[in-house]
């Protein structure tokens, strides 16, 4: 089922999880989230980097919302780090059921109202909207970029950016970066930081760079109010890593021999992520939810 970020996420924080959004960079990647997701009965959020739908191109669209659209599974189309008003309608129009405008970089007041703007376009048309404050780092091997000194999320400025613009979900910055951290980098999220954001605001926080953290303090984040956690390089990494062992080893050109085994390879990755946000098997609340909501409609039409 395709469904808004905002359903999505109120039945996660409801019930206490966190879920995946995964960067879908092609089709073989699109397979490896939605299946490891059916299989796991899990919810899943489909994320395009505006340089992903460059290459994609809109088209594709039609074929992700199909597959998605017929699945038992709850699932969020959502458009990430989107930089301005054009890439949010072009992601609209494409028929995703969320998008990020992501300000993070301009003066905080530009910020908002920047941000103020995107939500008044996407709420008019139902689409779930995703604010960012504070910046994420980058360790150098990520096409979503980042910066080189993380600018951390002030609480009392979270509580005010959302009660002005109306964002639905709030990406925070707490210590993490984009791309997979070199050896010689050990991160460490700010817990005390995000605790004090989470008691300040009601709305699900969303946690960028969310690969190649230790998995304790990934899976104290949910506690701490995180609902979606952005995955790209690890699932990435596993998937290309077994593409050049396989290309290095033999002679094969048919994308139907190299690519099975990759996806696999990927959907592991996406298996132990969904074990740690604990989303395992959660796909049923939504079924729970939608007959609550139903049932609220009174007879002859909505309220």
């Amino acid at each position: 089922m395709l469904v808004t970020m905002k359903q999505l996420l109120e039945v996660a924080k409801e019930n206490q999880f966190a879920v995946g959004a995964f960067n879908v960079a092609d089709s073989s990647f699109l397979r490896a989230v939605v299946e490891e997701a059916e299989n796991a009965e899990s919810p899943a959020i489909i994320a395009i980097h505006p340089s992903e739908l460059e290459f994609l191109t809109d088209e594709f669209f039609s074929y992700v919302k199909h597959r998605v659209y017929e699945s038992p599974v709850p699932f969020v189309i959502h458009l990430d780090h989107g930089g301005s008003i054009e890439e949010i309608l072009r992601a609209i129009r494409c028929g995703f059921t969320s998008v990020m405008i992501d300000g993070s970089l301009l003066p905080y007041e530009e910020n908002v109202a920047l941000t103020k703007k995107a939500t008044e376009i996407a709420h008019a048309v139902g689409v779930s909207i995703e604010g960012e404050l504070g910046t994420i780092g980058s360790t150098g091997n990520s096409v979503e970029g980042g910066v080189t000194q993380v600018t951390y999320t002030n609480p009392a400025e979270a509580k005010d950016f959302i009660e002005r613009t109306g964002v639905d979900t709030l990406a925070v910055a707490i210590g993490t970066a984009h791309g997979i951290y070199p050896k010689h980098i050990k991160p460490e999220l700010q817990m005390d930081l995000l605790a004090e954001i989470n008691q300040l605001v009601s709305i699900p926080l969303v946690l960028h760079g969310g690969s190649s953290n230790p998995d304790s303090e990934v899976a104290q984040s949910v506690k701490l109010g995180v609902s979606k956690i952005n995955i790209s390089s690890d699932m990435k990494h596993a998937y290309f890593k077994k593409a050049r062992e396989i290309l290095s080893t033999t002679e094969y050109w048919d994308p139907n021999v190299i690519y099975p085994e990759c996806i696999l390879e990927a959907r592991k990755v996406i298996n132990q992520k969904m074990h740690l946000f604990n989303s395992v098997g959660k796909a049923k609340l939504y079924e729970k939810a939608s007959r609550k909501q139903e049932e609220q409609v009174p007879v002859g039409g909505m309220y």
